[in-house]
């Protein structure tokens, strides 16, 4: 997942697993969590302890569907700072934008450094709202919770206004995936391409009841000073990520170089890295494989294109790591990955 979660929304998820029958200290202890974490509404819960404890509290109330419970039933407005400028906003288009800006207060996912999470997109003859973050299968409950989030507060916020038309998946359909049409209240198709949801378009410019500009000012101000400081406090690897992303089709620089580009020295780099139990030939790597991974998914790119895009010499180079990193050819892989 990604690196930290928001600990009002950690301690959402918490206290709604607890209201649907899941013992409190049996859930803390499982998941490292500490519910205590939320008394300051600025402190941070470590990404993987968030994956965790949603998947513990999914076991704990035999719900394989408690996420998108979780988001149906939970008010962004309640979570974040990020849910107040929205609901402050003078549109849904800007409460968009405003969601957008400030996403990592809520939740950091994989490449938040490097582009935004979601997104307005047109193809197919439809308008999309795209989640975009990196490798989404690995945790689907969050786009479960994300989703039926947007739809639900949509609803209890605008009543019946024109949203939702039909959800698309990544992730292959699960055992209760008949429950997804059930609390979404729109077709769902699985193992599709992107994770998005097809809406209609004038949902963005429904202008919001509850506008006000001196409030929207004064949330922005502050969410964007929160900004600020969890970007300060960003790790080294995710700094390196963030510098690599933009430029690794021209082949991995060198420590060096990435180090002055970040202000410091290749021996203080070297330090911060080891501090976080990696290194710098560690990073590049996963960084290629997680992005092998997400350009080879749903067909978007050629075997070919995927190596230069990850700065590999030639197509045989590029396919000897794949084979390293999973045990499979990349030509293979696309394929089951498309089916």
């Amino acid at each position: 997942m990604g690196q930290s979660v928001g600990s009002a929304y950690a301690k959402a998820l918490f206290d709604f697993a607890v209201s649907r029958g899941a013992d409190a200290r049996t859930l803390a202890t499982r998941s490292g969590f500490d519910p205590d974490v939320a008394t300051n509404p600025e402190a941070r819960v470590d990404g993987d302890t968030f994956k965790k404890m949603m998947r513990q509290a999914k076991a704990l109330c035999n719900d394989p569907a408690l996420a998108l419970h979780f988001g149906a039933q939970s008010d962004f407005v309640d979570l974040s700072i990020v849910g107040l400028i929205s609901h402050s906003a003078s549109s849904m288009a800007e409460a968009f934008e405003q969601t957008n800006r400030y996403a990592r207060l809520v939740v950091e996912v994989d490449g938040h450094d490097s582009w935004e999470r979601f997104a307005i997109q047109r193809r197919d003859g439809e308008v999309w709202l795209a989640d975009l973050r990196s490798n989404p299968n690995a945790f689907p409950e969050l786009t479960e919770s994300t989703f039926a989030r947007f739809i639900w507060t949509t609803s209890r916020h605008l009543g019946p206004v024109p949203f939702a038309k039909f959800v698309e998946v990544t992730h292959p359909a699960p055992a209760h995936s008949n429950e997804y049409a059930k609390i979404l209240g729109v077709p769902v198709r699985f193992g599709a391409s992107a994770n998005a949801i097809a809406i209609h378009e004038s949902w963005l410019s429904i202008q919001l009841p509850h506008s006000n500009r001196y409030v929207f000012g004064i949330f922005s101000d502050r969410a964007q000073s929160l900004l600020e400081g969890l970007t300060r406090q960003t790790s080294a690897r995710a700094a390196i990520e963030a510098y690599l992303m933009p430029q690794l089709h021209k082949g991995a620089p060198s420590m060096t170089k990435v180090a002055a580009a970040l202000g410091q020295s290749r021996s203080t780099l070297y330090r911060k890295l080891l501090a976080e139990g990696t290194s710098y030939d560690a990073i590049v790597d996963d960084l290629r494989h997680r992005l092998a991974r997400d350009y080879l998914a749903g067909n978007k790119v050629s075997v070919a294109q995927c190596a230069y895009l990850l700065g590999f010499s030639d197509p045989a180079s590029f396919s000897r790591a794949y084979k390293r990193w999973t045990g499979s050819n990349p030509s293979t892989a696309r394929s089951n990955l498309v089916t």
